[in-house]
């Protein structure tokens, strides 16, 4: 028989449970099917909720203030008619568990971004989403499957469920077809085949020279205009600006009717293009997206793979082949901004004889002790500075005049919704894709932990000795300077919204220091100037990022004449 004291307590341990079960939150959950769709498959389903109408919620997923909501978890050998369920254990963004979601009405939607099996060379078998012609955008990839919006009330309080099922198909993208002026090329690259384990392409749109046709003997020098995705070759318009264009707001440059100067500008260069003074060249923008982000960043990688030797030995040559290139280095040039300034300089820096010329725009980090605002090997954590008693959130986005748009734990955290394992197709993850060791499970070897921002420093080494460009120039100087002498020009905004003039003035500080030779180049900055300021002081930012393919050609035609051998091929240049 129990005393009293042990039936009292029984009874406090009975009521405790009662009221703990009763404040519990009932289980909310939201449960995906496809039941037209044919299984199984891989790959992240998100479930995308947004408060605005103006668009569908896929559109509608950023890492800037305006973003709306996204839960993400990854899906294997789903077999679609099954009920798949995002529950506590989906990773969101920006708020980061279903059940901190406020009470109200939301328009959702579902969406499956499909990932392959690829078996690669090096013997790692991975499951990534290949790029299906749209530039690696999971929202837009052909043939992943969505979900007609709907306007649903949801207060995950009171549980419950929402059942989505995946209705629609993205259809397939139509291949640009060539014009006068505009050709195109795609090639099957041996060696990116090779270490994928599946037919892999490389492609370009190639702008040719007024005359082109016509002077089948004609030879001429190569640009080539790295950056991101192009669907086809970009401002160059033989027909006059569309009078009847609804003019546009352009929230970056805060100008209405942007969509009008763009045209503009467009036929403008058409005009000069054409004109009989103009000099005659070949203009490409290459086409190298890949299982992991919109292009490769032209360069060999232990993930990506060996995109600098296949972009370098399989696809100029067989443009230069197909469109009368020259062929020779001193009659190559290269330019970009961003991710293309990066580009540029990596592949002058990389191939030092196989281009004379780089110009280099608000080129992402070219000094990893300024990835950003991060210094990869000295700080600890990558999303706070610390101190004694304070962490303060680290800044990941400004505009010029400092107010802030982003933290970086923030954009990383979009990213690990949309993808794990580097899968996102964002701008973290293919750094880390191209410059990362391959992990013990054939994914790139985190630089930092994607959820708590903890530096892996002996990565951080790995970047420093074959993508660090900064580093790779001091260290091998003696070797390089001779063949890169007068070839390195770097402009950047000193306002950059994303701190990438902080990397820049470390590499001036070294270009400055060279001697024997002294590098004999540029390095010039936009006074208040935003990302992607590249270089002309006169005109407005909005204007000169139209102008890629000509601001530079003064500084190209001055290092052909200087450079070019006796009786070379030329046409217009002298």
């Amino acid at each position: 028989m129990k005393s009293h004291s042990a039936v009292a307590a029984a009874l406090a341990i009975a009521a405790l449970l009662s009221a703990s079960a009763c404040s519990r939150s009932p289980q909310f959950e939201l449960r995906v099917t496809a039941p037209g769709a044919e299984g199984p498959v891989d790959g992240r389903l998100l479930v995308l909720l947004s408060t605005n109408a103006d668009k569908e919620p896929r559109f509608q997923i950023t890492d800037s203030l305006n973003t709306q909501i996204v839960f993400g978890i990854d899906v294997e050998d789903w077999k679609p008619a099954n009920p798949a369920v995002l529950d506590q254990g989906a990773f969101g963004y920006p708020i980061r568990n279903l059940g901190d979601l406020k009470p109200g009405e939301y328009h959702v939607q579902a969406l499956l971004h499909k990932y392959e099996t690829f078996r690669r060379a090096d013997g790692h078998t991975v499951k990534l989403p290949m790029d299906r012609g749209e530039g690696q955008q999971w929202n837009r990839a052909p043939g992943n499957l969505y979900s007609t919006p709907r306007k649903i009330t949801i207060d995950p309080a009171k549980g419950g469920r929402i059942d989505i099922s995946l209705d629609q198909t993205i259809p397939p993208i139509e291949e640009p077809k060539d014009t006068k002026y505009i050709r195109h090329i795609k090639i099957r690259s041996e060696m990116l085949s090779k270490f994928w384990g599946r037919d892999m392409h490389l492609g370009a749109h190639v702008l040719v020279p007024e005359g082109f046709d016509d002077n089948p003997n004609a030879r001429y020098p190569l640009m080539i205009f790295h950056g991101h995705f192009p669907a086809d070759f970009d401002g160059f318009r033989p027909e006059p600006p569309d009078p009847n264009l609804e003019p546009d707001y352009s929230d970056r440059f805060k100008m209405k009717g942007y969509n009008r100067i763009v045209q503009q500008e467009a036929h403008d260069f058409y005009k000069q293009w054409i004109r009989p003074d103009f000099p005659r060249f070949l203009i490409v923008e290459i086409q190298h997206a890949n299982p992991y982000y919109d292009d490769s960043y032209a360069v060999n990688s232990a993930n990506v793979g060996p995109y600098g030797d296949a972009i370098m030995k399989e696809l100029v040559p067989e443009i230069e082949r197909q469109f009368r290139g020259v062929g020779e280095g001193w009659a190559r040039f290269t330019y970009g901004g961003s991710t293309g300034g990066w580009e540029a300089l990596a592949v002058q820096i990389l191939y030092p004889d196989d281009f004379n010329g780089c110009f280099a725009a608000c080129p992402d980090p070219i000094d990893f002790r300024a990835y950003t605002l991060v210094n990869i090997y000295e700080d600890k954590n990558a999303y706070h500075y610390e101190a004694p008693h304070l962490s303060l959130l680290r800044p990941g986005k400004r505009d010029y005049l400092g107010q802030i748009t982003a933290v970086l734990r923030d954009m990383n955290h979009y990213e690990l919704a949309l993808g794990t394992r580097g899968r996102s197709g964002q701008q973290w993850d293919i750094w880390e894709a191209v410059y990362s060791p391959v992990g013990p499970d054939g994914y790139p070897k985190r630089l930092w932990d994607k959820e708590t921002g903890e530096i892996d420093h002996a990565v951080a080494e790995h970047w420093r000795e074959n993508y660090d460009l900064r580093h790779i120039l001091e260290r091998d100087w003696p070797q390089l300077g001779s063949r890169l002498q007068g070839k390195i020009h770097i402009y950047c905004g000193d306002m950059d919204n994303y701190y990438l003039n902080n990397a820049v003035y470390l590499m001036e500080n070294f270009l400055n220091s060279t001697k024997n030779p002294h590098y004999g180049g540029e390095v010039a900055y936009g006074d208040r100037a935003e990302h992607c300021w590249n270089g002309d002081p006169a005109l407005p930012n909005h204007i000169t990022r139209l102008r890629y393919n000509t601001m530079y050609l003064p500084k190209i035609r001055q290092r052909i004449r200087a450079t070019a051998p006796p009786g070379a091929p030329l046409v217009n240049w002298r």
